[in-house]
């Protein structure tokens, strides 16, 4: 199969702390069958890029989550079929998963509720555990409200007696930074960082696919699986890194983050520009619009062009020859580096 950019179906998932600002990123917010009367959907999940065999937030087992293809010659084929079907001509020289996946999972996220203080498998932990997978992510601010945060990571000295006291007492919240955010900030959370998106926050988040979660505190909510024990086994109290944002520099490219598993840059148009791809790293690249609008075009005619707008996330293949972006001049983007 000769390669082109994909576009995927999004996968929305409702949460008790979403809301309906993902359809300014052009989701489809209500169910075809929904009752005319019923009240929206809390959506707060819209996962854009998802290769999962297994999804769960509690640690246990849940279903599978496969992206399928809504543009081009493949539309209707699974992202984990496209795989088998283009081989290196998408993944280039990225490995997938153990279980032969994409090895990463991108979202956008609607908090309209603070989420719950949670942490990742940290590496000693998951290795401890083989049911449990590392997952690191990073959050690029796409809207906050005024006087929204973030938490991320504890407060300098907080010890786990501590914080297991916190955790009993319902006091977790003021051993946790709480850091003003807006748009356009970006933050790296590594395996092993305590840290919730506070309300009033749309993030676009890129993670390595794992599902797996511990809970440590929920704002007083009940009736959902709290992983104290776990959640404290994992937390990486020597922590130190300066919990400050990253923002970009203006500039047409600026890398945000260079990480083991992934590259994260921010793009801007800057008055219309057209950008070659660069097909010389052989990796697959993952391309998010957060503002404006652009297309990705052939110069050879090998592919219908693929037009995007804000909320629209392409997988470009690793190898595309002979293809240019042209964006708008207010067009905001992420470009993702696969590494796997």
């Amino acid at each position: 199969m000769h390669p082109y950019p994909l576009i995927f179906e999004p996968i929305l998932k409702e949460k008790i702390w979403g809301g309906q600002r993902l359809a300014s990123l052009g989701k489809n917010m209500c169910a075809e069958d929904a009752d005319d009367n019923a009240s929206p959907p809390r959506i707060g999940e819209s996962w854009e890029l998802a290769d999962l065999d297994e999804t769960s937030i509690d640690g246990g087992g849940g279903g599978a989550a496969r992206s399928m293809i809504a543009n081009g010659p493949m539309r209707g084929v699974s992202l984990r079929d496209a795989i088998l079907a283009m081989g290196p001509n998408l993944m280039g020289a990225v490995q997938t998963t153990h279980m032969g996946g994409f090895p990463l999972l991108v979202k956008f996220l609607d908090a309209t509720e603070n989420l719950s203080v949670q942490v990742h498998p940290s590496p000693a932990y998951a290795k401890a555990h083989p049911e449990a997978h590392l997952k690191t992510e990073s959050w690029y601010i796409v809207r906050a409200e005024p006087g929204a945060v973030i938490y991320k990571g504890l407060r300098q000295g907080t010890t786990r007696e501590e914080l297991q006291k916190r955790a009993a007492d319902g006091t977790v919240a003021e051993a946790m930074q709480a850091l003003p955010v807006q748009r356009g900030d970006f933050h790296h959370l590594p395996s092993g960082i305590v840290h919730a998106l506070g309300a009033g926050v749309v993030v676009a988040e890129v993670q390595t696919p794992s599902d797996t979660t511990f809970r440590l505190y929920d704002w007083g909510r009940t009736g959902r699986t709290m992983h104290i024990e776990q959640s404290l086994a994992c937390i990486d109290f020597a922590h130190t890194d300066d919990p400050a944002p990253i923002r970009g520099d203006g500039s047409a490219r600026c890398l945000l983050n260079d990480a083991r598993h992934f590259a994260i840059k921010e793009l801007r148009g800057l008055g219309g520009e057209v950008r070659e791809h660069d097909i010389s790293a052989d990796l697959p690249v993952v391309v998010m619009c957060i503002k404006g609008e652009g297309r990705i075009e052939a110069t050879d005619d090998s592919f219908e062009p693929v037009p995007f707008t804000a909320g629209t996330t392409i997988l470009s293949p690793a190898r595309l020859d002979a293809v240019r972006m042209v964006l708008d001049r207010d067009a905001v983007l992420l470009e993702v580096d696969v590494r796997g």
